[in-house]
């Protein structure tokens, strides 16, 4: 009787504990982008090679773990991987680790971790939000149909446990609190606030557990398994902060920037429903009696399914100081998650997360 698991590649199934690049993979380290605000790590003679290989030894892992001997499943959980990305949770995840004895196996495996547990969440995001494109492809509920996309997050999540596994149960627990916390902030979004619930509040916190909890893991990640421990509590609390700043500074690029410059059409949230500061602090205004508040409230609530109504939609808003709040709420946060570095050693390390934080409220997209 032929062995029915045969046929099925498992879990993390031949993935080598020593993680060495081919030919193929070292060519990624060249090819590396780092995103806005990291940029200086290319220029450190040390760091600065230790952080590309370490990418490409990341990106190679993400391919392995991903891999099927079954066509369909190969294609779809290995969809988003091979649509790229900034890949910013993995990165910070080896930047942080620095700060002890570097890039590491363990450290390529904690990268890998978040970069998975946030692949997954992904998947997941897009079949709610009926997403048609995801990092400039078809996502995966477009075109394998929303059940197969389901079910790949969840295979690529359980791949993500498989190496927290061989990290240690500290690392299990440190995913599995942040998955919880990435399911809570999905839910209480999808149910909204409470009567009596300062939607402000509500809205903040959201983003906290949506975003910010894996940024904030990713750093503790990294001085965990680069051996910094002392550093720990440092970069949970500058995740979470600068996860905050990055995505009340998403919400506002979305009406402040040009389709040329943010890759997509002004206003998408607006016309997706999606809850975002400036329009909770302008939705604020109007309650206030702001009457230009009032008139800006009555166009974002009209039918927004052409184009011209859009338009007129986000000119109003952008016409209004709400945008203005929104963005110094942004260099707020970004702000105190600078501030929350000053017991880091002073180098290169200190002064990229610093940077990194200030370009998440001055980019353009």
């Amino acid at each position: 009787m032929t062995d029915s698991k045969s046929n099925w590649t498992a879990a993390g199934h031949e993935v080598s504990d020593s993680i060495e690049l081919n030919p193929e993979t070292a060519a990624l380290a060249a090819a590396i982008n780092l995103p806005s605000g990291f940029a200086m790590l290319a220029e450190d003679p040390d760091f600065g090679p230790a952080i590309s290989i370490g990418m490409a030894k990341v990106e190679k892992l993400l391919r392995d773990a991903l891999a099927n001997s079954d066509p369909l499943i190969d294609a779809s959980s290995r969809h988003l991987v091979e649509a790229g990305g900034k890949r910013v949770r993995p990165l910070l995840v080896l930047l942080t680790s620095l700060l002890g004895h570097g890039v590491t196996d363990e450290v390529i495996k904690a990268a890998a971790v978040v970069e998975l547990t946030h692949l997954a969440t992904l998947y997941h995001d897009d079949v709610m939000d009926s997403a048609p494109l995801r990092r400039g492809a078809p996502t995966a509920h477009e075109v394998w149909g929303n059940s197969v996309a389901i079910l790949a997050g969840d295979l690529i999540f359980a791949r993500a446990s498989v190496f927290g596994a061989d990290l240690g149960p500290e690392a299990v627990m440190w995913q599995s609190r942040t998955f919880e916390r990435l399911c809570l902030g999905q839910l209480h979004e999808s149910i909204g606030p409470r009567e009596g619930d300062d939607e402000i509040e509500h809205h903040l916190q959201v983003i906290s557990d949506k975003t910010a909890s894996l940024l904030s893991t990713s750093g503790a990640f990294g001085a965990r398994f680069g051996g910094a421990p002392e550093f720990i509590e440092i970069l949970r609390e500058y995740g979470e902060k600068v996860g905050v700043a990055f995505q009340v500074a998403d919400d506002v690029i979305d009406l402040a920037s040009a389709k040329a410059d943010s890759g997509k059409t002004p206003g998408t949230d607006l016309r997706e429903g999606v809850p975002t500061l400036p329009i909770l602090l302008l939705r604020q205004a109007a309650a206030a009696g702001d009457e230009q508040a009032a008139q800006a409230v009555a166009l974002v609530d009209a039918d927004l399914s052409t184009d011209e109504a859009l338009a007129k939609a986000v000119e109003a808003v952008r016409a209004h100081s709400v945008l203005h709040d929104a963005w110094k709420a942004a260099r707020q946060w970004a702000d105190d998650a600078i501030q929350s570095l000053a017991p880091l050693p002073e180098g290169t390390v200190k002064q990229a997360l610093i940077s990194f934080a200030d370009a998440v409220v001055t980019r353009d997209a």
